[in-house]
């Protein structure tokens, strides 16, 4: 037990969560049998099989399961310690792990990124794009240091900031500009075209229409929200996307974009970070950042 190693904490963690020894090796930047070599010294130190080994993939056993639990802890802490570090004079420096939604993404980070070099210069940002619960899943076992999503999240042990709101517009295709704009229960006999399951702003949207969730309906859930335009483009029906994506949506394809009548659904964009790290003071800075861009995007936005 003495000759257990940090480095063989985290070649363990990486290889815990992907599955597969060679791309925990490419995750840790080693050789797969550098990776297989420090794996079989953890084993033997603590004196039992961590995985059990297949052709295709390995799995853990259920010491591995309990091990790993506690292993990402000491990985969290020791991190926290580093944080610390890297905030005793005062500023933010070094990587940071921001975690971003898809239907924020790439029309937030454009503008935040060209704006956060003005009060953070030569931060290094490292970015992940992904689903909420895959990014507060990541957060927990402390792989991000903040994400931004959509609020509320309501998870124990992390912190929320709100920072704008904004509306959810309808397209519809460009013959359509001149119908009156729908009531949201009307939008219950239209085909509305959807991002597929697992992404909260569907869930935001089947809230608002008052519609059930589940499986695709005719198949017309999409994978992205520039999908989902381009379908209401070619005419097969209508969506709700984001004010903030209005500028870069609205002009690759023949859409025609309306508000509601008789109530405007929002959202509340924010970001998130875990009560206990170190860097909470400095992500409130960057947090002020994501708002400035959020803000400067919806000015835009609403001409």
């Amino acid at each position: 037990m003495d000759n257990i190693t940090l480095r063989q904490l985290r070649y363990f963690d990486a290889l815990a969560r992907v599955g597969h020894f060679g791309r925990a090796a490419d995750s840790c930047a080693i050789s797969q049998p550098a990776l297989s070599v420090q794996i079989k010294e953890l084993e033997t130190s603590l004196g039992t099989p961590l995985f059990e080994r297949g052709p295709r993939h390995v799995r853990l056993t259920g010491f591995g399961e309990a091990f790993a639990q506690r292993v990402k802890g000491i990985l969290r802490a020791v991190d926290e310690l580093s944080d610390m570090a890297r905030t005793a004079e005062g500023r933010l420096t070094g990587r940071l792990r921001l975690g971003v939604i898809p239907t924020i993404a790439p029309y937030l980070l454009p503008t935040f990124l060209r704006l956060l070099p003005e009060t953070h210069a030569g931060l290094d940002i490292s970015l992940r794009e992904t689903m909420t619960a895959r990014l507060i899943g990541e957060l927990n076992d402390g792989q991000l240091d903040a994400a931004i999503v959509a609020l509320p999240v309501s998870e124990p042990g992390l912190t929320e900031v709100a920072l704008f709101e904004e509306n959810m517009v309808l397209l519809r295709p460009a013959s359509e500009a001149d119908r009156p704009a729908p009531s949201p229960a009307e939008l219950t006999g239209l085909r509305l075209l959807l991002l597929e399951e697992g992404h909260c702003f569907r869930d935001q949207a089947l809230s608002f229409c008052n519609l059930p969730g589940g499986p695709a309906r005719d198949g017309l859930d999409g994978t992205s929200l520039s999908t989902l335009v381009q379908m209401v483009g070619a005419g097969m029906g209508v969506t709700l996307i984001p004010e903030m994506a209005l500028p870069v949506e609205g002009r690759s394809a023949p859409v025609s974009a309306t508000g509601f009548a008789g109530g405007q659904p929002s959202r509340r964009v924010g970001m998130i970070w875990r009560d206990s790290t170190p860097l909470a003071e400095h992500l409130m800075q960057i947090a002020s950042v994501v708002e400035q861009a959020g803000r400067d995007i919806l000015r835009s936005a609403r001409g």
